[in-house]
């Protein structure tokens, strides 16, 4: 075996946006780190569908970016369409959205690593080392062995992948990419428990074989703001998307055939992403509905290349393209690519701890789709929390821990930590019980005091979002001082339907009702923005009026938090013994095992657990305490 020359500190194994985020964030951080990738020529690669963002991943693109993380930026520079969505429902989950040019994406990222002189090395891991329970090194198919003292696994959909497109297999990590063979093998020979899941992608098709007079257009804002803090201008291009409707003779022809889908003929066991199903599960599953939307969606600029999202399928290419001919202006339509479903190992995430560090060995973390999650979104928040968390590990220093009341990457890693998963995980915004809370808008609020800790920004960003940050309390509490006068507002109320004030009422009290908007009071004076990034104006007016609408119920949420915050900060010992506890059923003991809550919080909310197991539970670590700290008293 050989041994490569460069010691690094840190070996990041997979070119995916959980490795782009935790290679530049450790690099950043000043840590030694190699990116390792089977193909340096594929790193940063959106290898599904053309967009960024979306409903509750926009959240966590926001909370990457005030972290560190450089997803936000490459959209901004790669973006042919930016949409706000959910705007018919409550601010709480506003969630912004970027249609990518998926090819810019893809250099812009690769130019950017190029630029700050982060270390790519070409090569397949097929295992890792360990001594006395600790990270030893990485082993390339060369026979190279890279030295660390930790190592990042993202892996993506590449272990042991294997591509189903009806009877049709490929071993393949993506389409057209070989698979990774050794590091599930190297894994469970050291004690790890994996399985296997599945996920899909839809056709590519020919945008000249399409008609496009027959499908609907949609557009995106027409003051489309950007998702990272970092963008100064931002005015990217309207390219629409056309949606299209599936019909009776559609999902006949798919009934018709699906016993030929692997998922259907006993092909493939594993499980798909529930809330991302593939064409034949919504035709069999949802049969009272009469017509699915396939949204068709350009993957570059002028593309001719487009993703037909909607029909995510396995079935065989000759029926997939039976089944599109069938829709009305896809008549003439021609493949560039037919859909496929892809198997792949997987690793339980309940292995990990809250910092995403494996239980069984030191210093090596997984991120991304190894811990059964699905989307670009979810594996850039892992990349990025693995990457900070190792690199606090080399430096030696406190790790960060992100919880549910944090942010979206807090309930990502939490539910992931504790619940396991049998399907691949995809975040939404009914997941977080604080939704009200983890607004796209404030992700600067509630996590900008970590990147200051850590260092995670450029002094002069955290400079202008420390400002950022104080002018909004500062408008807030303008807007909590400042009177307006009957005279002023009682037109607009009126107008509105709203009921009119008979004396001088406080800004903030009629900002609280719901057709009240900072834009319809008279202008308040004291409120100036000198010194202020102009494009942050609006966020921060925006910001404010939000908080003031929403503090009935932040208040509320604040009060629970606050209740249940001496379990999260409640550490259970990392000795501690569950068979000990006579108590508890069998399962609860079990379940406690197999996942080793961190805390008392953790604990309760793991799946079975009852409020007497805790009660219990509670009893024996303070016994367990009180023991030790016995023990260490006669030792001195």
């Amino acid at each position: 075996m050989k041994r490569i020359k460069n010691k690094y500190d840190l070996v990041v194994v997979g070119g995916g946006h959980a490795g782009i985020e935790a290679s530049l964030i450790a690099q950043k951080m000043g840590i030694n780190v190699v990116l390792v990738s089977m193909d340096t020529k594929s790193v940063g690669r959106m290898s599904c569908n053309p967009a960024i963002g979306g409903l509750a991943k926009g959240q966590m693109v926001k909370e990457l970016d005030v972290l560190g993380g450089h997803m936000a930026m490459f959209a901004d520079m790669c973006t042919l369409q930016s949409k706000t969505l959910n705007l018919s429902k409550g601010r709480s989950v506003w969630s912004p959205r970027s249609q990518i040019d998926k090819i810019k994406y893809e250099k812009t990222v690769q130019k950017y690593i190029k630029r700050v002189g982060l270390p790519v090395l070409k090569g397949e891991a097929v295992s890792i080392t360990e001594k006395g329970g600790k990270i030893k090194s990485v082993v390339l198919s060369s026979g190279e062995e890279i030295f660390c003292v930790s190592a990042i696994l993202t892996c993506g959909t590449f272990l042991n992948g294997l591509i189903h497109i009806g009877e049709k297999k490929i071993k393949a990590g993506r389409m057209g990419e070989e698979n990774s063979i050794g590091i599930t093998e190297s894994l469970q020979s050291l004690g790890f428990l994996s399985g296997r899941l599945k996920t899909g992608t839809p056709p590519r098709i020919k945008r000249s074989s399409v008609d496009w007079s027959s499908g609907e257009p949609g557009f995106g804002d027409k003051k489309p703001k950007p998702l990272s803090y970092h963008t100064k201008k931002f005015i990217p291009k309207d390219e629409p998307c056309f949606a299209f409707r599936t019909n009776k003779k559609t999902h006949d022809l798919i009934l018709k055939n699906i016993n030929k889908s692997p998922m259907y003929s006993g092909d493939i066991d594993s499980s798909g992403p529930r809330y991302c199903p593939s064409i034949e599960d919504k035709v069999y599953k949802f049969s009272h509905n009469p017509s699915h939307i396939l949204q068709l969606e350009p993957e570059w600029t002028n593309s001719e290349q487009i993703y037909v999202n909607g029909f995510s399928t396995s079935l065989p290419e000759d029926i997939q393209l039976k089944c599109l001919k069938s829709v009305k202006g896809l008549e003439n339509v021609e493949f560039l690519r037919p859909g496929y479903a892809i198997e792949y190992d997987f690793f339980f995430p309940s292995q990990l701890k809250n910092t995403l560090e494996t239980k069984k060995i030191e210093g090596l973390f997984f991120a991304g789709q190894i811990n059964g999650t699905s989307g670009y979104e979810e594996a850039s928040s892992q990349g990025l929390m693995a990457g900070i968390n190792a690199s606090l590990k080399i430096k030696k220093e406190k790790e960060l821990r992100l919880k549910r009341n944090d942010a979206y990457i807090g309930v990502l890693i939490d539910d992931l930590v504790i619940k396991d998963t049998n399907e691949p995980y995809r975040m939404f915004t009914s997941r977080a019980e604080y939704r009200l809370q983890l607004r796209a808008s404030n992700a600067d609020q509630r996590l900008l005091k970590y990147s200051k800790k850590f260092n995670l920004l450029d002094e002069k960003m955290i400079k202008d979002l420390t400002k950022k940050v104080k002018k909004t309390k500062e408008v807030e509490g303008i807007l909590n001082k400042t009177n307006i006068k009957p005279e002023d507002i009682n037109p607009f109320l009126k107008k509105s339907g709203e009921k009119e004030i008979n004396q001088p009422t406080k800004a903030s009290n009629l900002l609280k009702r719901p057709k009240v908007l900072l834009k319809n009071l008279p202008k308040i004076k004291k409120i100036q923005m000198n010194n202020i990034n102009k494009n942050f104006i609006e966020e921060i007016l925006f910001e404010a009026e939000t908080k003031i609408k929403y503090s009935g119920y932040i208040n509320r949420q604040k009060e629970e938090i606050e209740k249940t915050k001496v379990y999260e900060d409640m550490i259970i010992p990392a000795d501690f013994d569950y068979n000990e506890i006579k108590s508890i059923s069998n399962e609860s003991r079990e379940k406690l095992i197999q996942i080793l809550p961190e805390t008392i919080g953790q604990a309760q909310r793991i799946n079975g657990i009852r409020p007497t197991d805790i009660s219990i539970l509670l009893v024996y670590l303070k016994r367990w305490f009180h023991v030790k700290r016995n023990v260490n008293l006669k030792k001195k």
